[in-house]
């Protein structure tokens, strides 16, 4: 063992024949410590443990925290580098792949400019590989065109974060705070099923009379636990914000002097939502007016409250404007920069704070900064070595990216660490877009359904078989060790990024032989930056059990609790936002009469790419299925377990029927996991935010039809 190890007290873990090695899972924004089990002979891993010392997470685990280990033998690992002649993948070495890879890239931007190349990032990916995806794609392929699949993620916070705070961080207090917290008020989050490690703070804090208000159309393991539970219709938050708003103004529960003294805008804000009386919400939105009167009311009377709030308030057209008025009910209440107090969202996967940090999206270089910014981009160009002159504009945004396909503007594509074949919306114009490439490139681990449309798949290490950082749901930089060696012939991101980029003729700028070698370098490209990591090292890291951003000095403490003092704008006040109420993209018509929302399930994470090859989560969840309210399946005649056919104005699915009380009359709920002809991004709507520039996933009008298996019946 470690002096690490015995440090942190795992000595009593520790078996014959095995060393344990602390680290964090590989899946959501929680990153939940534990301690893999490897054999010392074989370099095999054995298990895991639950690392009781954690504080974010305290020795809980999930079932796909538990089974992650699996992944990294799994007999469906791609061996070695995979090129695609005459519609079938074959074998080959890693020399002939990326001399295919030269070939074509350098083909294809000589023919077409060198913005015909494209990337598409992902953020289950250290801070050192999510830089290093944005640093590859501007100055090893020289294209604007790179955006990421946090896009379809937390991009809606992120914009309404800076839209209010001046600074994207997705909570404003560490997590171990929650435990002394009065009221919590969680919209479009199932935490019992999706962030399952975080609930114990809410069992705690409610142990010592912490009240809870849950805002989601389905009655979730979450909504049962709630104190209230407000049962809206999808799409409908902003008026919903806007409705609590004006109890909150109205009744008197305002911190008048906070908001004087840290806040713009309140009296446009106050004047904008005087008509959202409990009436006019309850009629937008579907929820009774004493549960949003008693819910306005629980929260306001509340000393120490938090907002929090995940996919299903982002996923919408609507997306940042639902942020920045729920963001709103604790400014109004003076929350923000406060002990047990504050707002938080739950991040998806596990980097989705790093990841969207340092560089991966269209308009973003490290550190936050913003790509428009001629300062931003001297400063930069010089932590790279290139000329300014030589840095990309800004692209398009993820979705977009496939637009630009379509009207063949971009002509290749490299993906990395994301499978947008099932998590994009309308995937049927995603996968028409493969297609129609001239060339493709993925990085993966198992064969996606995006890599089957690849020409190259490139073997890449799981989270086990690499060393790194990541930054979680608090904003805590942490260390993801190296556990074992590469199996087969995988490598990691960083090492083939940095293989091609010495192919396109700019090796000079990657010359990395270690993770470490590039965190130090993103240290320096984030300094002074919003998103400022100069102050973090892995040796702080490790001493800290993680450390806060931002964090401009070593010997800066770090930042667990946002805006104390000051917010980060320019006069350092918080923007109160004044939103009108829209309707979503979609809503329903005669043709398509219900609303279709979507979301996640305890045993499966994202596109399903690994855990749907966990034999145990498979076994809990093998196939996706409908939600639908009794009342509505007796319109249609339908039954438990039967299989319908559910459309939308851009495709068809069948699935089976589950019937449940714990839904909308009007809702249907599918889970998003699965691929191909199960793949329920089929129907979803790929209207974007005007912001953020997320699709609407949570909200699309939807006809179902009962399936006759008698021919001729109609």
């Amino acid at each position: 063992m470690t002096d690490f190890m015995v440090k942190k007290g795992v000595k009593n873990l520790h078996r014959e024949g095995e060393k344990l090695i602390t680290t964090h899972c590989s899946y959501c924004g929680m990153q939940c410590g534990m301690h893999i089990r490897v054999n010392e002979k074989t370099g095999k891993i054995a298990g895991v443990e639950p690392r009781y010392d954690w504080p974010v997470t305290n020795g809980k685990l999930c079932p796909k925290g538990v089974t992650a280990y699996q992944q990294i033998d799994h007999k469906e690992r791609i061996k070695r580098p995979l090129i695609k002649k005459n519609g079938k993948f074959v074998e080959s070495s890693w020399e002939e792949a990326l001399s295919l890879i030269e070939e074509k890239f350098t083909e294809t931007q000589a023919k077409h400019g060198k913005d015909a190349l494209s990337v598409f990032g992902g953020v289950s990916m250290t801070n050192e590989k999510c830089y290093l995806v944005g640093k590859y794609a501007r100055v090893a392929l020289g294209t604007r065109f790179i955006d990421y699949n946090g896009r379809f993620c937390m991009s809606s916070a992120a914009g309404g974060f800076i839209k209010t705070f001046g600074v994207d961080r997705g909570s404003t207090l560490p997590w171990p705070e929650l435990e002394h917290s009065d009221c919590f008020l969680i919209a479009g989050s199932n935490t019992a099923e999706c962030h399952p490690t975080s609930i114990q703070w809410f069992w705690k804090a409610r142990d010592k009379g912490a009240k809870m208000i849950v805002i989601d159309p389905r009655e979730t393991p979450t909504a049962r636990i709630a104190d209230v539970h407000i049962d809206l219709k999808p799409g409908t938050d902003s008026a919903l914000a806007n409705g609590l708003l004006h109890l909150i103004i109205k009744e008197g529960y305002v911190d008048e002097k906070y908001v004087a003294e840290r806040c713009n805008n309140y009296k446009e804000l106050q004047e904008s939502v005087e008509t959202f009386t409990p009436e006019y919400t309850a009629e937008i939105t579907g929820v009774a007016v004493e549960k949003i009167i008693k819910a306005a009311r629980m929260y306001g009377a509340s000393k120490r409250s938090v907002v929090m709030f995940a996919r299903g308030v982002e996923q919408q057209s609507k997306g940042v404007d639902n942020v920045t008025l729920y963001t709103s009910l604790a400014l109004l209440r003076g929350q923000i920069g406060k002990f047990a107090s504050g707002v938080a969202t739950f991040t998806g996967q596990g980097n989705g704070q790093g990841g969207r940090e340092h560089g991966q999206k269209a308009d973003l270089l490290p550190g936050y900064r913003k790509l428009t910014d001629p300062e931003a981009v001297k400063y930069i160009s010089n932590v790279w070595g290139i000329d300014p002159k030589d840095m990309p504009k800004p692209g398009v945004s993820a979705f977009e990216m496939f637009d630009e396909v379509q009207k063949g503007n971009i002509r290749a594509m490299h993906v990395i660490c994301s499978n947008p074949a099932v998590s994009a919306p309308h995937t049927e114009y995603v996968w028409d877009s493969f297609k129609k490439l001239d060339f493709m490139v993925v990085n993966d681990f198992f064969l996606s359904e995006t890599a089957e449309f690849a020409d190259v798949v490139l073997p890449a290490t799981t989270w086990a078989e690499d060393e790194g950082t990541t930054t979680n749901l608090e904003g805590r930089v942490i260390h993801i060790r190296k556990v074992t060696e590469p199996r087969h012939e995988s490598k990691p991101d960083w090492m083939i990024l940095s293989e091609i980029a010495k192919r396109m003729g700019k090796g000079k700028h990657f010359q990395y032989e270690t993770p470490k070698q590039i965190f130090e370098e993103l240290r320096i490209a984030t300094k002074g930056g919003k998103a400022d990591y100069h102050g973090i090292t892995y040796d702080r890291i490790d001493r800290e059990d993680g450390v806060f951003w931002p964090c401009p000095e070593e010997d800066h403490p770090g930042t667990p609790t946002m805006f104390k003092e000051r917010f980060a704008t320019p006069d350092g006040k918080a923007n109160l936002p004044v939103v009108a109420w829209k309707e979503p993209g979609e809503t329903p018509t005669k043709k398509y009469p219900h609303i279709l929302t979507t979301g996640r399930v305890v045993y499966h994470y994202l596109s399903g790419t690994q855990t749907r090859r966990i034999d145990f989560l498979m076994e809990q969840c093998p196939l996706p299925y409908v939600e639908m309210h009794p009342e509505m399946a007796s319109q249609y005649n339908m039954q438990e377990g039967e299989t319908i056919q559910l459309t939308t104005a851009r495709s068809s699915m069948k699935t089976e029927v589950k019937l449940t009380k714990a839904i909308r009359k009007d809702t249907l709920f599918i889970p998003y996991h699965w691929g191909k002809e199960l793949a329920v991004n089929q129907l979803t709507n790929p209207c974007l935010d005007p912001i953020s520039r997320m699709p609407e996933f949570k909200v699309c009008a939807v006809k179902i039809e009962k399936i006759y298996e008698q021919e001729g019946i109609k």
